[in-house]
């Protein structure tokens, strides 16, 4: 597409650059506030950040098939991103610093998120090149609605099912059945199997807003802030019968997000694109090259945690982070964060001389 959207490159790479922060602590143990995970139910500013990417890549899946002819080929290009996608998810989970360089097959976590994106990449992608705005808000419905349903109603093993953390909770009973020693948790993984289902709505959600970007509609920007006020609206409203909750993906968090995603989206695009102030540069940077950049500060953010420098087995990022960041004038949230803000700004740094170069590595 030549006429770009400037917003939805800016959200893209604004997206990454959090996911980055929030993956990048100076350490697990002290954790700034903000950058924490709910403990279950409920949401945090990092709750949004995963969602808002499925969302973006909904979004972007409009630019790329809309106006194009679908033919094999097409299948064959959905296909082959996702797959390398979910390829790059499992050598990340499977990847170890020393010889033989790969986990045994057993401790092997098989989910991730990049392995989600991949899953639900394809099967957005493949919906949208074949189903038309109306079909794709029914089969958006179905999906929140028809989740909820298993969710609340099908009992497990016997007992009523639940949304807490439990053994007759569904997603984590499917997940556990069938997943077994290769999960996230023993009793849970954020990027289940089931879960997976609704992460497809959130990117469907996306593809709406997609559509009114690039529709000749005048008030863009006010289509964009009263669906996301309706999302979140619903979102909350469903939160009484079926609670927010990321780990679980669950209907009411699906609208909750996209909804704080339409907000976010439109102001950026009431700046940018309606009145042409420059803002973002930085965060187009990333958004230009968004996997690689994903993929490569995971990439090395386990290899600084496999890497021992010392006879104590010292990891080469805690001796990184208590020799530059630890002091005793300074909280350990605090040299904690300022460890994951220096890590985010070298990423940024990579990302601006890709995009300096003209280097964008598609996936």
């Amino acid at each position: 597409m030549k006429d770009r959207i400037l917003a939805v490159d800016i959200f893209r790479g604004m997206t990454i650059v959090l996911m980055i922060l929030v993956n990048n602590p100076g350490t697990w143990a002290n954790v700034y506030g903000p950058f924490l995970h709910a403990d279950w139910h409920g949401y945090t500013p990092t709750d949004l950040v995963f969602p808002f990417f499925l969302f973006i890549v909904g979004t972007s899946i409009v630019f790329s098939y809309t106006s194009k002819e679908v033919t094999l080929l097409t299948y064959k290009k959905i296909s082959v991103r996702s797959l390398k996608l979910i390829g790059l998810g499992l050598f990340l989970g499977a990847f170890t610093f020393s010889f033989p360089f790969f986990k045994d097959f057993s401790e092997i976590r098989f989910p991730g998120v990049l392995q989600r994106i991949g899953v639900v990449f394809f099967v957005t992608a493949i919906l949208f090149v074949n189903l038309n705005w109306k079909k794709l808000i029914a089969t958006a419905v179905v999906i929140l609605i028809g989740y909820w349903i298993a969710m609340a109603f099908i009992p497990v093993q016997g007992l009523a099912s639940t949304f807490d953390r439990a053994p007759n909770n569904l997603a984590n009973y499917v997940d556990l059945n069938v997943l077994g020693s290769h999960m996230w948790k023993n009793d849970y993984d954020p990027e289940g199997i089931l879960s997976t289902i609704p992460a497809i709505a959130s990117c469907m959600l996306g593809i709406f807003t997609g559509l009114i970007l690039l529709s000749k509609q005048q008030k863009k920007t006010t289509l964009l802030i009263g669906l996301g006020g309706s999302y979140l609206i619903i979102g909350h409203l469903w939160d009484i019968f079926f609670p927010i909750n990321k780990a679980l993906w669950t209907s009411s968090f699906v609208l909750v997000t996209a909804g704080w995603a339409n907000l976010f989206l439109a102001l950026i695009y009431y700046i940018t694109d309606i009145k042409k102030i420059q803002f973002g540069s930085l965060f187009r940077y990333a958004g230009a090259n968004a996997i690689t950049v994903f993929f490569l500060s995971s990439f090395i953010a386990k290899t600084f945690g496999l890497i021992k420098v010392n006879s104590e087995c010292t990891s080469l990022h805690a001796w990184l982070f208590n020799t530059i960041y630890v002091h005793d004038f300074m909280s350990m949230q605090l040299s904690s964060l300022l460890y994951a803000v220096t890590v985010m700004s070298f990423y940024l740094w990579v990302a601006y001389y890709l995009y300096k170069r003209q280097i964008f590595i598609k996936v």
